[in-house]
């Protein structure tokens, strides 16, 4: 597909290049579309977001202009308008700027898919909303009747607190990918051993404890990537190292039963048979680095004389 910068005839060629926008992107190949290219500030006025925000998001990386000049000026397409709306939409609600660039980090979303996660993602903190917005106004109903003792307080707590952790999940999943997820749990592991592993992870699984969880394996994978593109060895000090970490994180998460350890290989056997389309979230690793992993795992073991 052919990109074409077009330089219009323009009154206003004169003014602050952060001002004016003279130009138009054409694309031309099997679609015909016009786009727009906008400097900072007509960008920032179009959208009703401040100069100082754009560059901030360009800086941090979350919305890096689609070009610029040959002076230097900061250009923006109307695809740009695009990935703005989901990183305002993102920040409503609630996301950090860690969790944004995960979220839009993972495989391009169409206009129309990024709608409907959000409005899901947006029913659902209405829903929590309202959760907290009943147990205050019943609050305040036992404070005018003088009913009211600090366990009404503490209970409200309990509600905000209970609703911020709960649905944490809908954060990064819509609720299909969600029920996805639960599916493969129902036919994955048996009764005995979801009830073991429930005698055994008695806490409550928080966003803070996947966000440590999630940058664990984000490590493991990372270096796995490395070592494959450099043809490096699954026996090699490195790879055995990430395969130490990779039998620990699985230990950590089965804490050794075999029924939850069955389970959880036969939930990436499920996942693995899904159509592409169909699963929850993307493979972490290419066949070629899972099965490197899988060999520095197996050398691993013999070496350290692990039996799992």
């Amino acid at each position: 597909m052919e990109l074409l910068l077009v330089l219009q005839t323009s009154p206003f060629l004169g003014l602050d290049p952060d001002v004016t926008s003279p130009f138009i992107l054409e694309w031309k190949g099997e679609d015909t579309l016009n786009q727009r290219l906008y400097r900072t500030g007509e960008f920032a006025r179009k959208t009703s977001v401040s100069l100082r925000t754009l560059r901030y998001y360009d800086k941090v990386g979350l919305l890096p202009p689609s070009g610029h000049t040959p002076a230097g000026y900061r250009l923006y397409t109307d695809e740009d308008l695009v990935r703005l709306q989901q990183i305002l939409a993102l920040k409503f609600l609630g996301f950090s700027l860690e969790e944004m660039a995960t979220y839009l980090g993972t495989e391009p979303r169409g206009l129309r898919d990024a709608l409907a996660e959000q409005r899901a993602m947006v029913r659902e903190r209405q829903k929590q909303l309202q959760a907290v917005a009943r147990a205050i106004e019943e609050t305040e109903e036992q404070l005018r009747t003088d009913r009211c003792d600090w366990e009404c307080v503490v209970r409200v707590i309990r509600v905000i607190q209970m609703e911020q952790n709960s649905d944490w999940r809908s954060k990064y999943f819509t609720e299909e990918q969600l029920a996805t997820m639960e599916d493969l749990n129902q036919r994955s592991y048996s009764e005995e051993a979801r009830e073991r592993f429930s005698a055994m992870h008695t806490g409550e699984w928080t966003e803070e404890d996947q966000k440590r969880i999630d940058e664990r394996y984000a490590a493991l994978h990372a270096g796995v990537k490395q070592l494959v593109a450099e043809g490096g060895d699954p026996a090699s000090t490195q790879a055995q190292a990430l395969a130490g970490e990779s039998i620990r994180l699985i230990e950590e998460f089965t804490t050794g039963d075999p029924k939850i350890e069955a389970g959880l290989s036969e939930w990436w056997e499920d996942y693995r048979a899904l159509p592409e389309q169909e699963k929850p979230f993307p493979s972490p690793l290419s066949a070629e680095e899972s099965e490197f992993l899988e060999e520095a795992r197996t050398i691993y073991r013999q070496t350290q004389n692990v039996s799992r």
